[in-house]
């Protein structure tokens, strides 16, 4: 069973996604061993208590520096002895120790099509909001391993969304959470969870045993080891 520490900053909506395909059993051979947040006001953590998950709030707030922080955010984790951390919605940077210590054990989602709109400066609105500004027709999310960059680990899954005229950044963030977010993100841990994928440097690799799955916004077709 992959124990999995989803990290959470806001209202928790992918938190929710997670924990929905769990009990529906989309996700198999996972559970939630905790959430933590850097908010104490985040919503998400109403939403593990209400779920019967632990919930703790590891604010930067509580402490005199960024590396105290960093030590008790690791803490955290750690007690709980994770295999996979989720960032779900995470406006933290995670400490290089964090980063080290789980390597390709830690995913993100991030609301655009990587290499698009990503990197320093682009998270939440942000991101939308540089979208319609540029003139995009679509745009999407990422899921995508971790590492010691700013969304430059490997790619996981991605699911392309239509940019509608008169699209507000609020509207585009709705569209892209529910048509894109709440599904990548569970269907990754789902694979991860159950051995089928594997990182061959910067790329990821699939197995899969079935002859077809739909997976973001297309259908992959697997044989053996893609």
């Amino acid at each position: 069973m992959l124990r999995i520490v989803v990290f959470v900053s806001g209202g928790g909506t992918n938190l929710q996604a997670i924990i929905d395909k769990i009990d529906s059993g989309s996700i198999k051979n996972a559970e939630i061993a905790g959430v933590i947040s850097n908010n104490p006001n985040a919503y998400a953590l109403e939403r593990a208590k209400e779920h019967g998950l632990y919930a703790e709030c590891v604010s930067p707030k509580s402490f005199g520096t960024r590396e105290e922080f960093n030590q008790a955010l690791l803490a955290a984790a750690d007690k709980l002895s994770p295999d996979l951390l989720v960032l779900a919605g995470f406006l933290v940077i995670l400490p290089r120790e964090m980063i080290e210590k789980y390597t390709n054990r830690i995913i993100n989602i991030h609301p655009s099509l990587i290499p698009s709109f990503c990197g320093k400066g682009f998270y939440g609105l942000k991101v939308h909001e540089a979208v319609l500004a540029r003139g995009n027709k679509i745009t999407g999310a990422t899921v995508h391993f971790v590492d010691a960059g700013t969304d430059t680990g490997p790619i996981i899954l991605q699911k392309a969304v239509e940019v509608q005229d008169g699209d507000t950044p609020e509207r585009l963030q709705k569209r892209v959470m529910e048509q894109a977010e709440w599904e990548i993100l569970p269907k990754a841990i789902d694979l991860i969870a159950n051995g089928r994928i594997e990182i061959e440097g910067n790329r990821v690799t699939y197995k899969i045993t079935q002859k077809a799955e739909k997976v973001g916004a297309m259908d992959w077709y697997f044989e053996g080891r893609r």
